[in-house]
């Protein structure tokens, strides 16, 4: 396994050539690149755009472990707006094969794209709770993505990509659990998860357990700390994830690719039409430091930064 860094918490907005010069001055090796949304993904990442960023990448000598982009409308009750969404996620698995990367990431939809209120905002809420209609039929938009992930899956397989599908809470995966139910309905060998400890944990699960529970189907890893309580990415070291045991089961079970420290909620951290700061910088090699310490504590090679 090696460590990387995802580029929108350097730098929220395109273009991205900068951050990635910046990212490899760090000392970073791997990185994330990413298309906020459908307008993002057909006006930036254009043939020529992609030969820059590849040139870029080459010149720094940087892996780009994965490209990100979620489609809306992947769990919708209207067709017309799954298959929208399944047109966009193929313009992306394009993409991300021009880009050199071998994995794509999405988030999981919301049942019928109804929406929860952010997570970040539950300690100050008196009642915690989402607006459900009543008489949704959940067994029907359950099928419905199931079928849409099932041709999402289908692309991937003709381009040679895996699908890291990220869970979050509320979500139609929203931890183990319900990403091995997802995999067992969908059938397809390139369906694994991108694992999030900071989605996963504050859903009750214990990110380690959860690891293990996926042998075999973690193709890609966000690393960021918490306290349960919310979703905060803080610096691993600074919440209550048991990171020496999440770091053992992904040795454990075989895990080889990239964690990607993913901080969003730290001193520094780029906002749209901000920038990093250096304080986010020290946020990230301090995160490495703790990281390759518990590493090598417990005897884990770790390749490069």
């Amino acid at each position: 396994m090696q460590f990387g860094a995802s580029v929108w918490p350097f730098q929220w907005d395109t273009p991205y050539e900068d951050a990635l010069r910046h990212i490899a001055s760090l000392g970073f090796r791997s990185v994330e690149l990413i298309a906020w949304n459908r307008e993002t993904l057909e006006t930036h990442y254009t043939p020529q755009r992609i030969a820059s960023l590849r040139s870029v990448l080459d010149g720094e000598g940087l892996t780009l472990s994965e490209f990100v982009s979620t489609p809306r409308g992947m769990a919708s009750p209207d067709p017309a707006q799954r298959r929208a969404a399944v047109e966009h996620f193929e313009r992306a698995a394009d993409v991300a094969v021009a880009l050199g990367t071998t994995i794509i990431n999405t988030v999981a939809p919301y049942p019928f794209e109804i929406g929860a209120p952010p997570l970040i905002r539950r300690p100050l809420a008196q009642i915690w709770t989402m607006e459900v209609p009543s008489g949704l039929d959940w067994a029907a938009n359950w099928s419905d993505y199931v079928e849409t992930t099932r041709r999402m899956c289908a692309i991937c397989e003709e381009r040679g990509l895996r699908y890291a599908l990220e869970s979050h809470p509320y979500r139609w995966v929203c931890g183990a659990a319900s990403m091995l139910r997802l995999i067992e309905h969908v059938g397809s060998p390139a369906l694994g998860m991108n694992l999030d400890p900071s989605h996963m944990f504050p859903m009750g699960e214990m990110p380690h357990v959860s690891v293990y529970q996926l042998a075999g189907r973690v193709w890609h890893a966000h690393f960021s700390d918490n306290d349960g309580t919310t979703n905060a990415h803080w610096r691993p070291g600074k919440g209550k994830v048991d990171w020496r045991a999440l770091l053992v089961a992904l040795h454990e079970t075989g895990f080889d690719g990239t964690i990607s420290i993913e901080l969003e909620d730290v001193p520094g951290v780029s906002r749209p039409g901000q920038p990093a700061t250096a304080e986010f910088d020290a946020e990230n090699v301090l995160s490495v430091e703790y990281l390759s310490a518990l590493c090598k504590e417990v005897g884990i090679p770790i390749q490069g930064r």
